[in-house]
């Protein structure tokens, strides 16, 4: 049995990152022992933002098991086993990052899934195609099978996945096109159905070379036979984002759409192309995949002035840009504030808009009563904050979000590994 400082220690230590013990014992309380609760937990005091339902007001959050079982204006703290003080934070659903590398040790750009992840308010990440048929079996293993935070995966039409391009091998996995086996592919992803949603294809001209539109057919004839999205990475290809886009269907992912250089979505006026507009009439979604080279601020500026709007906002948080530019997502949502979402607006292309991209996340991204217990709480700073894109430009944002806590499926993150002391 943990003593009262030990359930402290042991279920936040890690997430608010140099927070005294005192603060610790401000955000999470402990009922008295030996009676029974009605919740097991109550995030309570909060600014609730849930955009699946429309509601952004002050509620209290109840959860008994992993599910949240009540939604309302006040909750008694004594009909909880645990409370959260979330005064003046911020409480949302779990945050879901359609794109984030974290085949730590193999995919040389590839990051631990926990510290970049949960422990940052990102209950649910989609591993956008880190590994291939013949390396999905140990992401799978190693990563997906035991990390805290909830994982899936877009396969990489590569075999060898994103296991040959770093910083001092500048070639990619595409590049002799042997690799890109769309029947192993379907196979693997017919094997691996609980955890892989898509398929993945990067279409770089050092990635995919001279031949990136047989590959996006290579990576469509996978995920056609299995039902399936393709998320297709797109800038600096070979082929015009007008070829491109002849092969992307309804339901299909662009990611780094908001990506500065050749390739992108604005023609050489500043105009977003027609064909960008026409495809996301049609259902094709529009993701940021921040990135290390794949966002910047005056295409994000000038795609707002036109009323074009990003469907999920993701990090593309890695190896090479984790120390930034993008540090984490909830960075990469603080520079869409700055840039004129609401904070309900932006929310929701981190919660809702994401749980609609991939059938396997359709039950997350609420707080609706009977959703899975995934919540996210932060703290929403106010001040001069200097912001940078992928290309070094700088804004100065006012507000910031800062990741306090997370909750996946009823359990509060935290690590059974630090030093307790017992009362």
């Amino acid at each position: 049995m943990h003593t009262r400082r030990e359930f402290l220690l042991h279920s936040v230590g890690p997430l608010v990152v140099g927070a005294a013990a005192s603060t610790l014992e401000q955000l999470l309380s402990a009922q008295s022992r030996g009676r029974s609760y009605r919740y097991d937990l109550v995030v309570k005091g909060g600014q609730v933002v849930d955009p699946s339902q429309g509601l952004s007001a002050r509620r209290d959050v109840a959860v008994s098991g992993s599910k949240i079982s009540r939604l309302a204006d006040s909750i008694p703290e004594a009909d909880a086993l645990h409370v959260i003080d979330a005064t003046d934070r911020i409480v949302t659903p779990g945050w879901i990052d359609i794109h984030v590398h974290v085949y730590d040790g193999v995919a040389p750009l590839g990051i631990p899934a926990d510290p970049n992840c949960i422990a940052k308010g990102v209950t649910t990440a989609v591993d956008a195609g880190s590994a291939g048929a013949h390396t999905f079996p140990g992401l799978r293993k190693y990563v997906i099978n035991v990390s805290d935070t909830r994982i899936l995966a877009l396969l990489n039409i590569s075999v060898v996945g994103q296991s040959t391009l770093s910083q001092d091998n500048p070639w990619g996995e595409l590049l002799d096109l042997r690799y890109a086996n769309a029947d192993l592919a379907a196979k693997t992803i017919e094997r691996h159905r609980d955890v892989i949603v898509g398929v993945k294809v990067r279409l770089t001209r050092n990635i995919a070379g001279e031949h990136d539109l047989e590959v996006l057919r290579r990576a469509r004839t996978a995920a056609d036979a299995v039902g399936l999205p393709v998320m297709i990475h797109i800038g600096g290809s070979h082929s015009t984002v007008a070829e491109i886009l002849d092969l992307v269907k309804p339901g299909d992912v662009i990611t780094h759409s908001f990506r500065g250089g050749e390739g992108g979505i604005l023609d050489p006026q500043g105009r977003v192309h027609d064909e960008v507009l026409e495809k996301v009439a049609s259902g094709v979604h529009l993701d940021i995949g921040h990135g290390a080279g794949s966002f910047s601020f005056d295409t994000a500026e000038k795609a707002l002035e036109q009323g074009l709007k990003p469907g999920t906002i993701s990090s593309d948080v890695h190896q090479f840009n984790v120390h930034g530019p993008v540090f984490d997502l909830a960075t990469t949502v603080s520079k869409f504030l700055h840039l004129g979402l609401t904070l309900e607006e932006a929310i929701q292309r981190v919660t809702f808009n994401p749980s609609r991209v991939f059938g396997r996340l359709h039950e997350l991204g609420t707080l609706r009563e009977g959703a899975t217990a995934d919540i996210s709480v932060f703290a929403l700073d106010q001040g001069d904050f200097r912001l940078t894109d992928a290309h070094g430009a700088t804004r100065l944002g006012r507000r910031v979000l800062r990741p306090v806590a997370s909750v996946k499926a009823g359990e509060l993150y935290g690590a059974a590994s630090i030093p307790t002391e017992r009362l």
